[in-house]
């Protein structure tokens, strides 16, 4: 057998969830640390006095690290191996939302905000790699869905600690407390193997026949002698990979990556940057805006669970698609009610959706690459939708600023962009439920 076929036949084993759980805990520490930023500018444009525009800055440089840090690190997780960079990104990250916290003035933060931008859009495409490839091919939509769903409790995490820290012991202390992931990295680094298919696109066959061997140990699994080939992926020579992305094989793939990140970002972030705000122009309280944005938040949760469950039953096309559609119903009604209940439901609906349809993309993604661009093409994919990230909030602000729109044009506006999205989908999408990934490549 070959290795990418002994790779994706195992059956599901303690290494499998374990793996889930350390990157997935890497993930909610990625998600904590974005999530300490929002409870923070409110404090902080208080206590420096900040303008609007300063502070949409700070949100925003984080996003422009992000989309940098999602382009380098995925092209460097394909020279130099899935783990280092996944180690170093959470690294990074972690001393960097610390030193926000040692921030003297706006100039300060902002250039630490750039840098926990980096390291997190870097990380988020990396762990998605080394997860997806040692996945089962049946389980593999399953694993990488729960593995999203860590952004949730990352969250949520993150409004704990903003609730009971910060009134008690400053903004600082949440930076710091940021921190703290970085000494995960000790506990990482020894429990988390470097990708098999990484190491055998680089012509290392020992190691990754060596690393296969003791997961199949763990599954029960025995081979004999003539299955021990691990010869299907083919060294590759390094830097050709953000060349071949745009080559006759991959650019329709590239192209429809690059418009459903770019949809997917641009409507996540667009709505949710300002869903408390424009909650307040439907009349509610400030308070009551919060409340209603936590609830909503919640209904995240089962988005992710459904999603995974459906991933591998029915498919990665329809399933995105279905939830990209859900999510550009429920944003139309959303902005047509000003009904206590409706808002609420659509919301949750908007939330459940979104979130679902983003797990989907985690999922997608590097099953359209060989082992050698995986991670590139995770990454520049991942890069570019953060220029939807960083147009979004300035977009709505133009409408509701300049134009004087209504909030009912806003999520009209954002059905239409997650309609279109769904219909690249249905177009440009090709299904790879249960396919090895190198094969289907």
């Amino acid at each position: 057998m070959t290795l990418t076929e002994r790779l994706e036949t195992l059956p599901v084993s303690r290494f499998h969830y374990l793996l889930l759980i350390t990157a997935g805990l890497g993930w909610m520490f990625d998600s904590m640390d974005t999530g300490i930023i929002s409870f923070v500018l409110p404090v902080l444009m208080k206590a420096w006095k900040l303008s609007p525009e300063q502070v949409g800055t700070i949100g925003s440089i984080g996003l422009v690290g992000m989309a940098i840090g999602a382009i380098l690190s995925g092209t460097m997780a394909d020279l130099f191996g899935r783990k280092k960079v996944f180690a170093s990104t959470l690294v990074l990250y972690s001393f960097a939302t610390g030193l926000c916290g040692l921030s003297w003035n706006y100039e300060s933060l902002l250039i630490f905000r750039f840098l926990v931008g980096f390291g997190l859009g870097g990380q988020l495409p990396v762990a998605v790699t080394l997860m997806s490839e040692f996945s089962p091919a049946k389980h593999r939509g399953k694993f990488l869905v729960l593995l999203e769903s860590f952004w949730a409790i990352g969250w949520l995490l993150a409004a704990l600690i903003s609730y009971i820290i910060i009134p008690r012991f400053g903004w600082q202390a949440a930076f710091y407390i940021g921190a703290l992931p970085a000494l995960y990295i000790f506990y990482l680094w020894r429990s988390i193997p470097e990708s098999p298919r990484y190491l055998a696109s680089k012509g290392d066959f020992t190691q990754a026949e060596a690393i296969v061997k003791l997961i199949e140990a763990e599954a029960g699994v025995r081979r004999t002698t003539t299955e021990l080939i691990t010869k299907s992926i083919s060294p590759n020579p390094p830097g050709m990979a953000v060349k071949e992305l745009f080559s006759n094989r991959f650019i329709r793939r590239t192209i429809f990556l690059w418009i459903l990140w770019f949809g997917v970002v641009y409507s996540y972030y667009g709505i949710f940057t300002w869903l408390p705000s424009l909650l307040a122009l439907k009349g509610f309280s400030l308070t009551k805006s919060f409340q209603y944005v936590m609830t909503m938040t919640l209904a995240q949760i089962p988005g992710y669970f459904s999603a995974a469950y459906f991933v591998d039953k029915i498919g990665r096309k329809p399933t995105l698609t279905a939830y990209l559609i859900g999510t550009g119903i429920s944003a139309y009604f959303f902005g047509q009610t000003t009904d206590v209940q409706t808002i609420l439901l659509m919301g949750s609906l908007m939330s459940f959706f979104n979130l679902g349809a983003w797990g989907i993309v985690y999922t997608y993604t590097p099953e359209l690459y060989p082992t050698h661009a995986r991670a590139t093409g995770s990454g520049w994919a991942a890069g570019f939708g953060r220029i939807g990230g960083i147009i979004a909030p300035a977009v709505v602000g133009l409408m509701l600023g300049s134009y004087h729109l209504s909030s009912q044009s806003i999520f009209l506006m954002f059905a239409g962009v997650l309609l279109l999205v769904a219909l690249n989908v249905i177009i440009l999408g090709e299904e790879t439920k249960g396919q090895p990934m190198d094969e289907s490549c």
